[in-house]
């Protein structure tokens, strides 16, 4: 178990991590989410020993460690950035912590040959890193931590330079790979999706604050405030300033949408709802409201079309499937599933409420 108890990192004047304490177990998968600059590399440098924190302890299994380098502990990093010797083989690449750690050469082969298998690097292993492309490179770093055996492993955006079928790929694969391990992992990423694939639990940071933490899915649908919704959203979150009145919400004095049964306990009074893109629609369903909003651009990506709408002075993003070319500036009506609204405090961010609703 990896705990860190109120530990906080500052450099000269700049706070990098607000006091943080987390737990951490053996065999689970902890995700690191937040954009660029919130603290993630910050944390992770520090459960790895490469710095020691301002204030606060770090201990493993029960022993303090807060003061330990990192050579003295059993951890695996791999970075975004992949590191590699270039003069060595990818087997040997791969073989070179088991080497240092003086395992026999049947394991040696056995474990090199299991994780070149599992990462699709047969074909590659008499070469050198020079003579791999960059997601082969990438994909040596992270059979080489695999192999490590280590207790704690941190991967910093370890699939960010993979091209994209590999990387999806890999999204499945990994969290099976951590389950049989036994070992702590702890994954930092920019996007919500990765972590929503990779499952396990998710820590959301925002400016080296830790805003949640807990099982991803009940972090991406239980937001604790504003701030943790907004970090768990991609495309932007869409939120507009209300007020809670009877069983309407009203933008200034003209009810626009109904109260939805799981929002009914917040009190009345000046509410900020939220919403995610996908749950605002084209076309009416049974547990959505129409709006009219006005268009300003649409981005066509893939099978996926972004629609940029101006409500209310406010700017959403409706995502949706398919190819949806509308032109822009005028006015259409479109339809948001309140069975997903979200509510919080306009001031403090916090949460008014649970939001109890479907799976999304």
């Amino acid at each position: 178990m990896l705990e860190l108890r109120n530990v906080s990192k500052h450099v000269g004047r700049d706070i990098h991590i607000h006091p943080t304490s987390l737990t951490l177990h053996r065999g689970t998968l902890n995700v690191l989410l937040g954009p660029t600059l919130s603290g993630k590399t910050s944390l992770m440098r520090l459960m790895a020993g490469l710095d020691r924190p301002t204030e606060g302890q770090i201990l493993f299994g029960g022993q303090d460690v807060t003061g330990m380098p990192v050579q003295k502990r059993n951890v695996a990093m791999v970075y975004q950035q992949f590191i590699n010797y270039p003069a060595l083989t990818v087997y040997e690449n791969i073989a070179s912590p088991m080497r240092t750690a003086g395992k026999d050469s049947a394991t040696i082969d056995r474990e090199v040959r299991k994780a070149a298998e599992l990462l699709r690097l047969t074909p590659y292993l008499d070469r050198t890193p020079l003579n791999l492309s960059g997601g082969q490179q990438q994909r040596t770093a992270l059979a080489r931590a695999i192999v490590k055996n280590s207790n704690l492993v941190l991967l910093d955006e370890p699939l960010a330079n993979l091209d994209y079928k590999l990387r999806e790929e890999l999204r499945e694969e990994l969290p099976k790979i951590f389950s049989a391990s036994g070992a702590i992992f702890v994954y930092a990423t920019t996007e919500p999706s990765e972590a929503l694939l990779l499952g396990g639990n998710t820590a959301t940071l925002s400016e080296g604050r830790v805003t949640q933490f807990g099982e991803t899915i009940q972090v991406y649908r239980d937001p604790a405030d504003f701030t943790t919704a907004k970090t768990f959203a991609d495309p932007p979150l869409n939120s507009l300033d209300v007020t809670r009145q009877g069983d309407h919400f009203l933008l200034g004095e003209k009810p626009i949408l109904p109260v939805p049964m799981h929002l009914t306990g917040i009190p009345a009074g000046p509410v900020r709802i939220a919403f995610q893109p996908h749950h605002l629609h084209l076309h009416a369903k049974p547990t959505s409201e129409r709006l009219s909003a006005r268009t300003q651009i649409s981005e066509i990506a893939g099978s996926e079309s972004f629609i940029h709408l101006e409500f209310a002075g406010q700017k959403w993003v409706l995502l949706t499937h398919g190819i949806h070319d509308i032109d822009a500036d005028q006015t259409i009506d479109v339809h948001l599933d309140t069975r997903h609204l979200m509510a919080f405090h306009p001031r403090t961010g916090q949460s008014l409420a649970g939001a109890g609703h479907e799976a999304a």
